[in-house]
């Protein structure tokens, strides 16, 4: 770990200035340690939030006393003449004084992109464990916060079910399918020649905005032959088509598409967003595609539609690529989750005597992240 060696007030009192064992320097300006000063008047002790707003801070503060003492350093600014300490490591995890070059298109570190190439890979998440002990659900958090998805088996066979799922990291999100939605076909035993449509692999919903951020897809009944689920890895769909044609990658984050759904009474629900989603930063944060869903776009410039298109093709046929997918046949008690701003998922058709019922709910990712930091917390004070 580094270890702060000394702390020197620079430009009048406007920096600080931090040198550390390894010889590196981070320097940090006097408004931005007033605004995040731990003290007990700055921040609650109780559950860590701001206390003032940055208005209540003098809009001329200044450092004007810096001592470094063992892991800690202890800052007083001008004109309110406070005083408080900040740990050594919470400078550390977060500096700022840093060159950031980022590619269009950059993935987080916790993030892993992914192919065919993953399949079996990734061992299913055991529910009865999950019920007993928190190792097996923050390895299954993580897998999903990883790979944008994860399997689970052990599951109870019984509807409603999926909500026992949801319920390990956070709550359902409710919408106009209602809590939960049925994914049921009886396939006709006195005809195999009937085929149940397969479907183009897709994200749910984005003609929402926002999209709901997860799904759950809880087998109950499989029996029928074929209908075996299958995965993309949208990021890394994106990441192909950024290789190939840079140009065609940015028309399909810079201009937005549009989406439409009213396919049921009271429901009329329209968004207009790009289908490959950048942060402010650059950062890869979302893909939307599905096509049965997608409405006639028109913020696309027409001297730019052809090349948009192109590109929007090119996209759909990385997506249908048997080397982008992983498949796998659910049985009952199993279910998947997936990343919805990310992940795509398709089923392949299926004929025969037997039926397919599955029940698919949606939840919100900040739930799932907010009890797999707790877990992480938790098992580091642990240790």
């Amino acid at each position: 770990m580094r270890a702060l060696n000394s702390a020197n007030i620079i430009d009048n009192g406007n920096i600080l200035s931090t040198q550390w064992s390894d010889g590196s320097t981070l320097r940090f300006h006097a408004l931005w340690l007033r605004d995040n000063a731990l003290d007990e008047h700055t921040r609650s002790s109780g559950n860590g939030q701001r206390l003032i707003t940055l208005s209540d801070i003098p809009s001329d503060t200044l450092i004007n006393v810096a001592k470094v003492d063992k892991e800690k350093l202890q800052l007083t600014f001008s004109p309110e003449q406070k005083t408080v300490q900040f740990p050594a490591q919470w400078l550390l995890d977060n500096s700022y004084d840093r060159t950031i070059e980022n590619t269009a298109g950059w993935v987080s570190d916790l993030t892993e992109t992914w192919d065919s190439a993953l399949k079996d890979k990734i061992p299913p998440g055991s529910y009865r464990k999950m019920q007993t002990g928190s190792v097996e659900l923050e390895n299954w958090l993580g897998k999903i916060r990883r790979f944008g998805f994860a399997r689970l088996v052990d599951g109870p066979i019984e509807s409603g079910a999926l909500l026992k799922v949801a319920s390990l990291f956070g709550f359902v999100r409710e919408t106009n399918y209602g809590k939960w939605f049925e994914v049921r076909t009886e396939v006709n035993p006195s005809n195999l020649a009937y085929t149940g449509l397969g479907l183009q692999a897709h994200t749910d919903n984005p003609y929402r905005d926002p999209v709901p951020t997860l799904q759950i897809l809880y087998c109950l009944e499989n029996s029928a032959e074929g209908g075996d689920s299958i995965l993309v890895d949208g990021f890394r769909a994106a990441q192909q088509l950024r290789a190939e044609n840079p140009e065609g990658f940015a028309l399909l984050t810079k201009y937005r598409a549009r989406f439409e759904y009213s396919g049921s009474d009271g429901a009329c629900l329209r968004s207009r967003r790009s289908m490959i989603e950048l942060s402010p930063d650059d950062e890869l944060i979302g893909i939307r595609f599905n096509n049965r869903s997608t409405a006639p776009i028109t913020d696309v410039p027409f001297e730019k539609m052809n090349d948009y298109y192109a590109a929007y093709r090119r996209l759909g046929e990385i997506i249908d690529s048997p080397e982008m997918a992983i498949s796998f046949k659910l049985t009952p008690g199993q279910c998947f989750i997936v990343d919805n701003t990310r992940i795509l998922h398709a089923r392949n058709g299926y004929s025969g005597e037997g039926s397919r019922w599955l029940q698919g709910c949606y939840a919100d990712k900040d739930g799932l992240l907010s009890t797999l930091a707790s877990l992480e917390t938790r098992a580091l004070e642990a240790a």
